[in-house]
């Protein structure tokens, strides 16, 4: 069953929500946006909510806000990273809550993962082909959410993520859930051989990587990022994983290798409520 229900509603942005988690904790919220229902023009119509794609600053922090209001946050708990695909993790406080939100150097820089264990932040993370990561332990009460396109696949910022969770909060592998979302499928996601040579000498990759000929592969970048979970300590029934390819669903997904990089960006978030 897919784990990323979408939700459309009149005069609100359509959304897609891990409703398991959100139905079993109730003071959780955590999803993907799509790209349908914001004010962004052009091709980036509609629910643009990158800053960095040279859209109008204006229509993308108006689409976060209708985010925000949809899931039921204040806007200024909306706290962004500025993503350079490495693996690097800020452990977000009340003193980093909403930054980012209005501009992005106002971002936490050079980071692709947040975590944190203080209720009323929303942690966010942006999207066009590449992995949203999530993470919940509902023992600690600790979230997180990681970005990983294959060189954060690659430097596995998963398992970072989750040993950065046990480090700072006392976070049990084996208490915490995760969900893999959407992002570009091995059926749209073709690499050459420099890329594959990052990850040749790692096991754990083998199964993911097929060999199409002429120096083509395709990467599952999804699957690779479950068995990093695994091997992190994750139990397999505690993994959620999407069925959805944004490349091939760009009328709901903004695609970067599909639209050839004239596109704008999703968002995932994670966030707890005040009990």
């Amino acid at each position: 069953m897919e784990p990323f229900v979408k939700v459309t509603e009149a005069q609100k942005p359509t959304l897609l929500y891990l409703s398991k988690w959100m139905e079993q904790y109730p003071q959780l919220s955590a999803g993907f946006t799509t790209r349908v229902g914001g004010v962004s023009k052009e091709y980036f119509a509609s629910l643009n909510c990158g800053l960095h794609v040279n859209d109008s600053q204006e229509d993308v922090v108006t689409n976060r806000e209708m985010v925000a209001e949809a899931i039921g946050f204040s806007f200024d708990t909306v706290t962004c990273a500025n993503q350079v695909h490495g693996d690097q993790i800020a452990v977000i406080t009340q003193s980093e809550k909403g930054r980012g939100r209005f501009s992005q150097e106002d971002s936490i820089p050079f980071k692709d993962a947040l975590i944190t264990n203080e209720p009323n932040i929303c942690l966010i993370s942006f999207y066009a082909d590449c992995v949203p990561l999530y993470f919940f332990d509902p023992v600690q009460q600790v979230i997180g959410i990681a970005h990983a396109g294959w060189k954060g696949t690659y430097l596995e910022i998963a398992e970072k993520t989750i040993n950065k969770m046990n480090e700072e909060y006392g976070s049990k592998p084996e208490n915490i859930l995760a969900a893999i979302g959407p992002s570009i499928g091995d059926c749209c996601y073709e690499v050459d051989k420099r890329i594959i040579n990052h990850f040749a000498n790692n096991q754990y990759f083998y199964s993911s990587i097929q060999h199409k000929g002429n120096d083509k592969y395709t990467l599952n970048l999804k699957e690779m990022n479950r068995q990093i979970m695994l091997k992190a300590g994750i139990s397999p029934t505690h993994i959620e994983m999407t069925q959805y390819c944004t490349g091939c669903f760009t009328e709901l997904f903004y695609s970067h290798r599909i639209e050839k990089g004239l596109t704008g960006r999703m968002m995932s978030w994670i966030g707890l409520k005040e009990r």
